[in-house]
């Protein structure tokens, strides 16, 4: 089929393989490329592998340092008539580079809130592994099925105590105007913590420890966007940021909890890019539009898989890391600076619908979603008829 983007509001509802395949590409190759990772351990599970942060946290560690890689995600299969989902085809195609390069890869398809998929990857670690060295934590989901109750929370993006309203950018108008959100009620908030903090967390590594497939001085990472003033009042004072508080409480009882192990448990706090998840959150079309624009000019911008690779170089394997005051590895510096906010700020305050796209960095928004499905790549051929029936052993 030929496959062009069918894009739905703040979504893309199919992905191209060749596309994704040629994305996975550039960031291994970009891996390649530095420095060997000398301290990053040889058996990693990453636990939502297949876009984003995950998968940059893969291919760091594959690439960067020859580990083996254990990766967890849940995502649709292509049939005939339709695509599969862009994690599908990523994952397939980090599976082609690692064989080829001769590195071990696995995946496990499945929803990593229960507990059946957290026992198939304690089979395959006792199989493959043995132990696990380095678990990094990087789903998201707007639910969560608990694997006792079976009851299902759902996560809410809102305010906490009043309304509130702000600029925001609408993608799929090309508008910028204003959005109010309603506060969110504690039923809200309390199922915002369920699907998005710690808990899961926890669980894994409760699994994986009273399993013995937790390796000594091991470590784990959960990733999380804490923004500054423009963001807060939607990440950090609101539903989310509830959640993210629960992340730090986990990452705290789990440094208490094992420490036969000597774990090592942090929050990695990184800088804000477009992710599917970002993509659907009120205020961040914008200030992510805004912020790229000004990093850009002051030469700090990143993308996932150089924010990873200074995470793993400089924070979560090295003896200098940067904590910021909740103790989180602190990696996004270069976008909550003071100076930096300022810029942004002062563009915040200026932007409308007639200066949008002089002031903001929407063509470098615009270009990193669509790549997120595969689209957008130099060199790929979009009017070619290509074959949606990739899979992944």
């Amino acid at each position: 089929m030929i496959i062009q983007p069918k894009i739905r509001g703040f979504i893309c509802t199919n992905a191209h393989p060749v596309g994704c395949a040629a994305h996975v590409q550039q960031q291994i190759d970009f891996i390649k490329q530095q420095p060997k990772l000398a301290q990053v351990p040889q058996r990693v599970l990453v636990i939502g592998c297949s876009t984003g942060y995950g998968l940059a946290s893969r291919i760091a560690a594959a690439y960067g340092a020859g580990a083996k890689t254990l990766g967890v995600c849940f995502e649709k299969e292509p049939s005939e008539k339709r695509t599969a989902t862009a994690g599908w085809y990523n994952t397939a195609a980090f599976h082609q580079a690692a064989k080829a390069d001769g590195l071990y890869a696995h995946t496990i398809n499945g929803d990593a809130f229960s507990n059946e998929i957290k026992a198939q990857v304690i089979e395959q670690i006792k199989q493959d592994f043995g132990q696990v060295d380095l678990v990094i934590y990087s789903l998201a989901s707007p639910k969560r099925k608990d694997p006792v109750t079976g009851e299902v929370y759902s996560s809410t993006l809102k305010p906490i105590g009043d309304s509130y309203t702000t600029k925001t950018y609408h993608t799929d108008k090309d508008q910028v105007t204003e959005i109010t959100l309603d506060p969110a009620t504690d039923d809200e908030i309390a199922q915002t913590i369920k699907v998005m903090g710690g808990e899961d967390w926890e669980l894994w590594l409760a699994a994986l420890h009273d399993a013995g497939v937790l390796a000594p001085n091991a470590k784990t990472t959960a990733y999380t966007y804490i923004g500054k003033k423009l963001t807060w009042p939607i990440y950090g004072h609101a539903t989310i940021g509830k959640a993210k508080e629960d992340l730090d409480r986990a990452a705290a009882a789990m440094r208490t909890r094992y420490t036969d192990l000597n774990l090592e448990a942090y929050v990695s706090s990184l800088k804000a890019l477009v992710t599917q998840a970002s993509s659907a959150i009120p205020v961040m079309p914008l200030y992510i539009s805004l912020i790229y624009g000004v990093m850009k000019q002051e030469g700090t911008h990143e993308g996932c898989i150089e924010q990873i690779y200074r995470l793993f170089n400089e924070a979560l394997y090295s003896d200098d890391r940067l904590l910021d005051e909740a103790g989180r590895l602190f990696m996004n510096g270069w976008e909550t600076n003071d100076a930096t906010q300022a810029k942004v700020e002062a563009l915040w305050h200026q932007v409308n619908q007639e200066n949008f796209h002089q002031l903001a960095d929407y063509a470098g928004y615009h270009s990193d979603f669509l790549k997120l499905f595969g689209f957008g790549i130099d060199g790929v051929d979009y009017d070619a008829d290509v074959d949606p029936m990739v899979g992944f052993d």
